[in-house]
Parts: C-alpha cells; sequence; structure tokens
C-alpha cells in the first residue's frame, strides 16, 4: 500500500518511479520505454480523488499496487440519487468540494469538469488496457485500472516457457494462431505444438480453442 502526500505531481512521479514498471522495446537504436499504465489516467484518477474526498474524515487518499493492478480509494460519495452508471455516462460536474476543483480548473490541472472518468478511459483505450472500473460503496469510493499482462516479463513470472511466450505474443500481434503456425513460429513438431497449446488452454488459460478439425485455432482468452 502507498499512502498519497498532498502533491499530485509529487505523488504520480513517485509512484512511476518506484511502484510502476516500464517495459523497454527499441525501435532502431532508439530505446522506448512504455508504462504498465497511462501516466495521465492514473494522474486525472489522482485529482478525482483529492476534489471529490470527504475531508471529514482523517484517512488520506490510498493507492494499493499489486502485480495486475493499481487501486485508488478516497473516502466520499456520490452526488444525491447519482449512482455509477451516471459517473460512466455524459453528466454535469458536481465536485464534493466545489473550491479545490475550482482551483485546479484555473491551475490547468484539469481542462474541463465533468470529464475526469471519460479521460481516464480513453487513455487506457489508447494504450490498449481494459477501462477503468468504478465502484462505490458507502463512503468507500475505488477506481481499479488493470494492466496488460500478456507480455515476456509476466508470462515468464507465470512459468510459460519461451516458446509458449513468443506464441503468445503472436497471437497479440496477429489475433490467433493455428498448430501449423505454431510449429512454424517455434520450430517444433506437431505433437510439441499440441501439448504447449494444450498447457496454454488447460493450465495457464490464457489461450482458448476455437473451430473444429482443420479451422482450428487459438486466440486470447
Amino acid at each position: 500500500m502507498f499512502l498519497a502526500k498532498n502533491n499530485c505531481g509529487f505523488k504520480v512521479e513517485i509512484l512511476f518511479a518506484k511502484y510502476i514498471r516500464a517495459l523497454i522495446s527499441y525501435e532502431g537504436i532508439s530505446r522506448i520505454e512504455t508504462y504498465e499504465y497511462p501516466k495521465a489516467a492514473l494522474r486525472e484518477a489522482l485529482l478525482n480523488a483529492i476534489a471529490h474526498k470527504n475531508y471529514a474524515g482523517c484517512t488520506p487518499v490510498q493507492i494499493r499496487v499489486y502485480a495486475d493492478r493499481i487501486k485508488i480509494w478516497n473516502e466520499g460519495q456520490l452526488p444525491e440519487n447519482w449512482t455509477v452508471e451516471d459517473l460512466l455516462q455524459e453528466h454535469s460536474s458536481r465536485p464534493y468540494n466545489p473550491d479545490i476543483a475550482n482551483a485546479f480548473f484555473r491551475s490547468g490541472y484539469v481542462e474541463s469538469w465533468g470529464r475526469g472518468i471519460e479521460k481516464m478511459t480513453e487513455q487506457c483505450t489508447k494504450a490498449k488496457l481494459p477501462a477503468p472500473i468504478i465502484t462505490n460503496k458507502g463512503s468507500d469510493f475505488w477506481i481499479t485500472f488493470r494492466k496488460d499482462v500478456y507480455n515476456v516479463v509476466d508470462l515468464g513470472l507465470l512459468g510459460l516457457s519461451g516458446r509458449q511466450i513468443k506464441a503468445v505474443m503472436y497471437v497479440k500481434e496477429h489475433g490467433k494462431i493455428t498448430n501449423s503456425e505454431y510449429q512454424t513460429l517455434n520450430s517444433v513438431s506437431k505433437r510439441t505444438a499440441t501439448n504447449d497449446l494444450s498447457e496454454l488452454v488447460e493450465i495457464h488459460k490464457i489461450l482458448k480453442q476455437l473451430g473444429a478439425s482443420v479451422g482450428t485455432h487459438y486466440e486470447i482468452v
């Protein structure tokens, strides 16, 4: 658990420096760092938590970092007669702390009121990540960001072989893989390909088998 401090920019920088991994790739000789979560989305979530927090309580905004997700909690509540579904649609801005929200707007931290959830979702979609999950029960308000666990590092931690990792990355790029494509990709026999793919389906539950006979192929679950 990481307890948020007062300055939002400071919180985001520490979060990304100490708790969020950057995946490394290259374009020619240029090193590219792609973070597991979009910084703009997490920054927007923290600004929202600060603007909508109930400061009558003594518990600070909390950030919990897990292997596959990040959860941000604040003590607050929705406007009367509102539900989480209302937040996910176009809505008016009703900040719990209008003075704080106005200060964020005037300082340039936020561009417009009432678009926080939309902007977070847009950033996650752009990064090819699932939309954030928002839950509210009583005074507990949570927003959960989920990362793409289908990368070389995390797949290795799950116990996949090098061949299987290569196949999953192939499916991410091409949408599916067949047994014959697996054989060609890894220079293995049909029997080995069948065993490896079966493990990905039945044990690791990362791929699902579709079609029958010559039309059989595999996609990410």
